[in-house]
């Protein structure tokens, strides 16, 4: 799961991440990484269009986005 993030924080590359949220709810979303922390992710949301951030521990699935497998 690092080395996509890491790959989409250096080559601006969206990724398809399934979260849950604080409120146990969970959702895919469509994400480029802008910065990665010790527990957090910032980075730019595909479906809110800002900038959110995001629990490392909330984070259930990451991939390459779909489109982009061919």
């Amino acid at each position: 799961m690092n080395g996509l993030l890491l790959r989409s924080l250096e080559e601006k590359l969206p990724l398809e991440v399934i979260y849950l949220s604080e409120k146990q709810q969970i959702s895919q979303r469509k994400m480029i990484i802008k910065e990665i922390n010790n527990n957090t992710v910032r980075a730019y949301c595909l479906l809110r269009h800002q900038v959110r951030t995001f629990r490392m521990e909330n984070i259930l699935s990451v991939m390459p986005e779909k489109r982009l497998l061919h």
